[in-house]
């Protein structure tokens, strides 16, 4: 009896575990394929070649710009009394900003008056220092004339009296150090003289500087342009601290003041341009300097220009939205661009040829696996795939065969309503 109750639970067992099997068998084999549904879009792969290109918004300007100051004077703000309009077409020589020269006025005025002032002091010193210096040479003169009328006295010695002969010596001792005193102040006088004409030409010199220096500061006081081109007003940044968050920088304007040695304006180079874009830094792979690149203005409605990737600079911005910056020079320059206008550019980073390829949509991705939907005779498998390289639209690949028909999009959402939102990656098999 003991018996025959173990080989009936052994039985069920069995039966169950032969049960539970075939459970797990059909589940995975539904997880592994899928039927084909008239609903599902489908695709095949394709051989051919594959242009891998980089996209991108960005903004023309002058690549060698004029770029135009606010005069360095020795002034802590400087008043805009004039400015060309953003976008106002120049000629080389033509204004393009002043600035209010009052404060420039006054000190070449005070600096005239102080030269006027040096001047007159100038030619009454010299005047008097040559009259000091003619009373000074007569005086040697006359000292030296009785040195010569005592030398004389001397000679007559021999034949007068020897009390004579001795006052003859003694007044030639006097005059010659008359003669000798004479000279020394004449010498005296003469470095008096020049060191307060010295100075009197110092502070004439000093004068005449600053009388050049405010005619300089004056003159430019006026920027004007050495070359031909469209403005492009710079933002006033000398009151950035009282922008509130989200306030954009205003551009100078009349009657702003602005800091010395700002940046008033620019005129780019009509010959000569460039497109500035931030890309992604995923795409900095793709890019080197020389691409060929097409820029689409979007001013200029169906017409586009080619150029090249000229330089690529650092990364920067966030970690979740890291880009740098691209620079691309157009090659020929044409009178309807505009600095600041908006381009999309297109880069084409490499031309891949005889290469299989499915649209971008066709490939899903899990867990860094790519994969694709294949149409079998049983239904559409997921089968493995190597990425290659792709495009915005291409996706180049191996190991399926030209002609494979994939699907575009995940077969099991077509049988579940639209509302599931269920990710193409989940029919992935486990």
């Amino acid at each position: 009896m003991k018996r025959r109750t173990i080989a009936a639970v052994a039985l069920a067992f069995a039966a169950a575990i032969a049960v539970a099997w075939g459970a797990l068998h059909f589940a995975r084999a539904a997880a592994a394929s899928a039927p084909i549904s008239s609903d599902t879009p489908l695709t095949r792969v394709k051989r051919g070649s594959v242009a891998i290109t980089v996209s991108a918004t960005g903004a023309l300007q002058g690549a060698n710009a004029e770029t135009l100051t606010a005069p360095t004077v020795a002034q802590d703000t400087l008043n805009v009394t004039f400015l060309r309009q953003p976008g106002e077409l120049v000629q080389p020589g033509d204004t393009v900003a002043e600035f209010d020269t009052t404060q420039q006025e006054y000190n070449l005025k005070e600096a005239e008056s102080d030269l006027a002032e040096a001047n007159e002091s100038l030619a009454q010193t010299e005047s008097t220092n040559a009259a000091t210096d003619e009373e000074n040479t007569y005086a040697v003169q006359a000292a030296e004339a009785a040195v010569h009328t005592a030398e004389q006295d001397i000679r007559r010695k021999e034949v007068e009296a020897a009390i004579s002969g001795r006052l003859h010596e003694i007044a030639l001792e006097a005059a010659q150090n008359h003669l000798k005193q004479a000279q020394q102040d004449l010498i005296n006088q003469k470095k008096s003289t020049d060191a307060g004409l010295a100075i009197q030409k110092a502070n004439q010199a000093k004068a005449q500087m600053s009388a050049a220096l405010a005619r300089k500061n004056i003159d430019s006081m006026t920027l004007k342009a050495k070359t031909g081109g469209y403005v492009s007003v710079a933002s006033n940044t000398f009151n950035t601290f009282i922008l509130t968050r989200g306030m954009t920088i205003p551009p100078i304007q009349i009657g702003d003041s602005i800091r010395p040695g700002m940046a008033v304006a620019v005129i780019p180079d009509m010959d000569s341009w460039e497109v500035a874009a931030q890309i992604p830094e995923l795409d900095r792979g793709h890019l080197v300097v020389g691409q060929a690149v097409t820029v689409a203005v979007v001013a200029l409605s169906g017409k586009s220009f080619t150029g090249r990737v000229k330089s690529l600079g650092n990364t920067s911005g966030q970690a979740w939205n890291r880009t740098f910056d691209c620079r691309i020079s157009l090659d020929k320059a044409s009178p309807e661009l505009r600095p600041g206008m908006s381009s999309n550019i297109v880069i084409t980073a490499e031309v891949m040829n005889n290469v299989l390829w499915v649209p971008s949509q066709a490939l899903f991705e899990k867990d860094g696996h790519p994969y694709v939907y294949l149409r079998t005779a049983n239904g559409f498998v997921p089968r493995d795939v190597t990425l290659v390289d792709r495009s915005e639209s291409q996706a180049v690949l191996t190991g399926l065969n030209e002609g494979d028909a994939v699907a575009l999009s995940n077969p099991s959402d077509q049988k579940k309503p639209a509302t599931t939102g269920q990710s193409p990656t989940k029919a992935m098999p486990k």
